[in-house]
């Protein structure tokens, strides 16, 4: 059987990357191992995709349901059944035509509980900045006043009521221990504390005193130095020994923002790796940034494609009608620029408060102002080095608040300073991410489909031209890019954000959410669209009651995880719907073509594209770890297609649809290169977007289509087929004009293939 992909080489002998023909992800954790992984390979090469993508596969904190907290590098995790497993599950892959691609953390790694899990820092406590182990870690030795803020007690007195076990040869504080340096366990308590290389701390004091850099603001996730040649081998050692033994073909890496120079790292990743490694990165693209072209990389794991596609199915004067109506609700800002920017200068002014502090020192008291403001008015990510760093308009912002002399200090500083850029570029990915994607989304709620990962919120329609010109791009610039709809990190499914989307076609069907006293109006509609969203999927109200609980503390309003409300919270309750919120006949069919339509983009456009575990068929999830769930493979339903049955409900039909571009992916790769714009002719050409593939495929959706059956239908609205007679996969054959109302009579979508 086909991999789904070729290895070539060039005429020097230099191999070409391997380009996967899809990647179909699983999350990994103890209740799904290896093992049931394994037993899901004969349905996934049946389904038709080319390559597996798992979770991270490293030792992790005990019981990590995701692994993204890594304690050990050198390992595969043994609750997922070791390296042992690992390559059984690789091997039982090849054997039914499967790679496996891995998820790998470069950026941190867990402040695990015990801390000797993770034997570097461990060290590095016990040695200071002596220890061979000082280099992994970004620790601001000198702000700490020579010791490591470890923020893990539970309360402000516990920090005081150390015990040495002297059996052990550790310190304890309750069930925590640590390292004692060489030479201090006779000493008296209060000189004993005084002498180590760490300071055991209260929670709370990670906001204004955490001297090491960390992921975001999650304390327990301790950032990684992998510039540093030593690091960067000791930490990949294992991946790449996969790699080299023809056990992993392609890599994805996280958080690649997180990193002091992300193409330094990627270079020496690729000439570890080689170049038959496919590669991608975790990288989060603003609407109008690009990757860098010096990457040595395939491209990102495909937020900017997701954003592209769910943009084309929402009507933008609706979303603005819906953005008024909710701007006039009360309770806070009134557009999603002023949301944004009042999330950003509270993430970095409080939750990043120690991460601003240390920028502002370096840079001193005359260029403080700078840094901040500079901080706030970058749009994008971050800057690189080498890079043409921040733009004319950020800049011009940034002095409007902190005056010129200053900015135009820190300019002078990035540029002179390497480590300094270095730190000023990770606090920005840090705070881009933290306040957009994790405070401004929960606290904008007009149309929550279009407060997704890398979307913007404020302008999320995308029109058919600014679709054509993407992919166009896409396939000139990165065509083996990843393209995404679904992923353990998506807010709401592709399927739910499918449901919501119809409203901005219809925002009559939001009503006027109704609010029980003393709850929050702007919440409200949050539950009215995720409930919307939903509808009756199962165990419906438990679901909807954790994701707004999580919405209301990632907001920070009225509660936060730091400051729980517990009155607040407790009228969330009151907002779940105690009965499924079902969309009217109308809007359910809107939604069933949204559904299939941003299927088939997904799947026919350029890229490779990833399926999320269980997206196949009909997936309606919320915010993790709803979304974490383990996997369910619909194997008796692909049977039942393959043997003849009818797609009988939309779970099926696009269970077909991803099954029949899965496997011409996999089967005819040669069909899936190359990129045109079709233009259909008519009163309804608007509502049709469609694209071929030269070598003979051709796409079509119907977008907007509760507009199209209000406004008359496609009535004498046809397609121009390119030259030559075209098969409708499943179906009947035509030639050159075809009436969209016949193309289109039975799906809202259609696949043709040149015969």
């Amino acid at each position: 059987m086909s991999l789904g992909y070729s290895i070539s080489q060039s005429e020097s002998g230099v191999q070409t990357p391997v380009v996967p023909a899809s990647t179909y992800r699983v999350q990994l954790g103890p209740r799904f191992t290896f093992a049931a992984a394994g037993a899901a390979v004969p349905y996934l090469s049946s389904l038709g995709v080319s390559h597996l993508h798992l979770s991270p596969v490293l030792e992790a904190v005990p019981g990590s349901e995701h692994g993204y907290d890594v304690t050990d590098h050198a390992r595969v995790r043994a609750e997922l059944g070791g390296e042992r497993g690992l390559r059984a599950l690789a091997a039982a892959g090849r054997a039914h035509g499967l790679g496996l691609v891995l998820d790998i953390v470069p950026n941190h790694m867990a402040v695990p509980a015990p801390l000797r899990l993770n034997r570097p820092l461990w060290e590095v406590l016990r040695e200071g900045p002596h220890s061979p182990y000082a280099r992994w870690f970004d620790i601001d030795w000198e702000g700490g006043g020579g010791q490591v803020l470890l923020p893990v007690l539970g309360a402000r007195e516990e920090a005081g009521k150390g015990r040495v076990d002297h059996g052990a040869g550790v310190l304890r504080y309750g069930a925590h221990e640590f390292p004692l340096r060489a030479g201090t366990a006779s000493l008296p308590m209060p000189e004993l504390l005084a002498a180590q290389w760490y300071r055991a701390a209260w929670w709370r004091e990670a906001r204004t005193g955490l001297n090491y850099r960390r992921f975001f603001t999650i304390s327990d996730l301790i950032g990684v130095r992998v510039e540093d040649p030593a690091v960067f081998a000791a930490s990949h050692a294992k991946v790449l020994q996969l790699v080299r033994d023809g056990v992993v073909s392609g890599l994805r890496i996280d958080h690649v923002d997180g990193l002091a120079d992300p193409e330094q790292y990627l270079r020496r990743l690729r000439a570890a790796a080689g170049d038959g490694c496919w590669v991608v990165v975790e990288k989060i693209l603003a609407r109008r940034e690009r990757l860098p072209q010096s990457w040595p990389v395939a491209g990102t794991t495909g937020y900017d494609a997701l954003h592209r596609i769910d943009g084309v199915f929402t009507d933008p004067a609706g979303a603005g009608r819906l953005a008024r109506a909710y701007g006039e609700s009360g309770g806070g800002p009134a557009s999603w620029e002023e949301t944004a920017a009042a999330a950003t200068r509270e993430v970095l002014t409080v939750d990043l408060a120690a991460e601003l502090a240390l920028l502002e020192r370096r840079a001193g008291p005359e260029l403080a102002g700078g840094v901040r403001e500079l901080l706030i008015a970058s749009p994008e990510y971050r800057t690189y080095p080498g890079g043409p760093g921040p733009s004319a308009d950020t800049l011009e912002r940034a002095a409007g608040r902190a005056g010129a002399r200053a900015v135009d200090g820190v300019r002078a500083l990035l540029l002179r300073d390497p480590a300094f850029a270095a730190r000023f570029a990770q606090t920005s990915a840090a705070l881009r991410a933290k306040s957009l994607e994790d405070r401004a989304f929960y606290r904008w709620a007009p149309l929550l489909s279009a407060t997704e990962v890398g979307g913007e919120p404020g302008d999320p329609a995308v029109s058919a031209a600014e679709f054509h010109a993407y992919c166009a791009e896409l396939e000139r610039d990165w065509p083996a890019s990843g393209t995404v709809l679904s992923t353990h990190d998506t807010k709401r499914s592709a399927d739910v954000r499918a449901r919501i989307a119809v409203l901005s076609q219809a925002p009559e069907a939001m009503g006027v959410p109704a609010v029980p006293s003393g709850a929050d109006p702007r919440l409200a509609w949050a539950a009215r669209q995720s409930a919307l969203g939903l509808g009756g999927a199962p165990e419906r109200e438990p679901r909807l009651a954790a994701a707004l609980l999580k919405a209301a503390r990632e907001a920070g309003v009225h509660t936060s995880w730091t400051d729980p409300d517990e009155a607040y919270e407790a009228r969330i309750a009151d907002l779940v719907p105690r009965e499924a919120v079902e969309l009217p006949p109308d809007l359910a069919e809107a939604a069933r073509a949204n559904v299939l339509g941003m299927t088939l983009l997904h799947l026919a456009m350029p890229g490779v594209p990833e399926v999320y575990q269980g997206t196949e068929y009909e997936y309606r999830a919320l915010v993790d770890p709803d979304n974490r769930r383990p996997a369910e493979f619909p194997r008796e339903a692909l049977a039942a297609l393959d043997a003849g049955a009818a797609p009988a409900d939309l779970a099926r039909e696009k269970l077909a649809l991803t099954a029949s571009l899965l496997r011409l992916r996999r089967d005819r790769p040669g069909l899936f290169t190359g990129y045109a714009p079709l233009t259909a002719r008519g009163p309804a050409a608007g509502h049709c977007l469609a694209f071929t593939r030269p070598p003979g495929l051709i796409a079509v959706a119907t977008r907007l289509s509760h507009r199209l059956a209000t406004t008359g239908g496609w009535r004498d609205t046809a397609l121009d087929l390119p030259p030559g007679r075209w098969g409708l996969v499943g179906g009947a054959a035509y030639e050159g004009r075809v009436a969209l109302a016949e193309l289109l009579e039975g799906l809202p979508v259609a696949v043709l293939v040149r015969e």
